[in-house]
């Protein structure tokens, strides 16, 4: 499958733009849910970035997991997580969440995240540049240098330093 084959970069925005991600304790469950992926072999993780509102990916799955799956699973999780952490630690926020669907009480995620395969590995590279560099952007200015911003692959491509144990070079 297509999916098995290239790496995708995988963009998931919470709702309407809102900086859930700031605090690091909510970075921690991505974090957390990526090592998870990982280690249970159901997807490979290339690159990323935890912004305020959203985060980047570039990952490819494993067979025979199939990128739906794998998606609605760490938004699924990711999502239950932070809903359990507001209910317990501000409730206040966690109302902020609050959607009328019929198939949920909350939404932390927007709908129909974006996902682009890489076909090549220059496309690759691109994306992996724009991953980090998204926390120098102006807009951000969450760090000077790439290497100096903590939520991020680019130390481990920089400076060879794997500090979230989950990491695999883009060109093995």
């Amino acid at each position: 499958m297509e999916e098995h084959r290239h790496i995708t970069f995988f963009t998931a925005t919470i709702l309407e733009w809102k900086h859930l991600l700031k605090p690091d304790k909510y970075k921690d469950i991505v974090l957390n849910s990526l090592r998870f992926l990982v280690r249970e072999k159901r997807v490979k993780v290339y690159g990323f970035v935890l912004m305020p509102n959203h985060v980047h990916l570039l990952w490819k799955m494993e067979e025979p997991h199939r990128r739906q799956d794998v998606q609605r699973d760490f938004l699924k999780f990711t999502g239950q997580q932070m809903k359990f952490n507001l209910a317990k630690n501000h409730p206040e926020v966690l109302e902020r969440f609050r959607v009328e669907a019929k198939d949920r009480q909350y939404q932390f995620w927007e709908r129909n995240p974006l996902s682009i395969s890489c076909y090549s590995v220059a496309v690759t590279e691109q994306k992996l540049t724009y991953i980090h560099q998204n926390p120098l952007q102006e807009k951000w200015k969450l760090a000077e240098l790439p290497e100096g911003y903590y939520y991020s692959s680019a130390r481990f491509y920089l400076e060879n330093k794997d500090d979230f144990g989950f990491l695999t070079h883009y060109l093995e």
